[in-house]
């Protein structure tokens, strides 16, 4: 329908799967991945330890690079958001974070943090879509940002926590309401 060849559509499906976003098995093919609210719950609770550990290891007050930087990211996901262009809200979300965490100085947490942005982006895909969300979390990295020219790491790492909080709140609510792990369809 598309025209792609089988192969490139093999290598998109391994990228998903590394990702987490897909997973593939024998004789069923690929599914978008689902989880129950324990899995969820579980699964924030390491990214919120690790997100937490990078915040409070950043240099405050951050240099001014890191915070012109943020703010060239901010501005591209803020164009991405007000063009509805999903997959530009996603990478320039990340982007921002991977940026922010990278000022820890710990490329092994940092590395950690990413496979777990990987983990919850099935949680959180709905979020990146949803305009009130969009503008809560564009306000709570702008938040960041002024929180780098300051001292306060604590503050920080409880911002980039409740920024979070609503993704897995949300696919929690879902989970709930239908009684079944639900999938990035849903």
């Amino acid at each position: 329908h598309y025209g792609a060849s089988r192969h490139f559509i093999r290598q998109a499906l391994a990228q998903l799967e590394r990702t987490g976003i897909v997973r593939r098995e024998k004789n069923v093919g690929a599914t978008v991945c689902s989880y129950s609210a324990e899995e969820v719950r579980q699964i924030y609770e390491v990214r919120e330890m690790l997100t937490r550990q990078a915040a409070l290891l950043i240099p405050l007050p951050a240099p001014a690079a890191l915070i012109e930087d943020l703010q060239a990211v901010q501005a591209r996901y803020a164009q991405y958001a007000e063009a509805g262009d999903l997959r530009g809200i996603h990478e320039t979300n990340d982007a921002f974070h991977l940026l922010l965490f990278s000022a820890c100085g710990n490329p092994y947490l940092v590395k950690s943090l990413q496979d777990y942005m990987g983990l919850t982006l099935p949680m959180r895909a709905k979020n990146l879509a949803d305009r009130d969300g969009l503008d809560l979390s564009r306000r709570q990295h702008d938040l960041m940002i002024e929180l780098l020219r300051g001292r306060d790491n604590w503050a920080l790492a409880q911002l980039c926590i409740a920024n979070m909080e609503p993704s897995k709140a949300d696919y929690l609510d879902r989970v709930a309401s239908s009684r079944a792990p639900l999938s990035l369809a849903d």
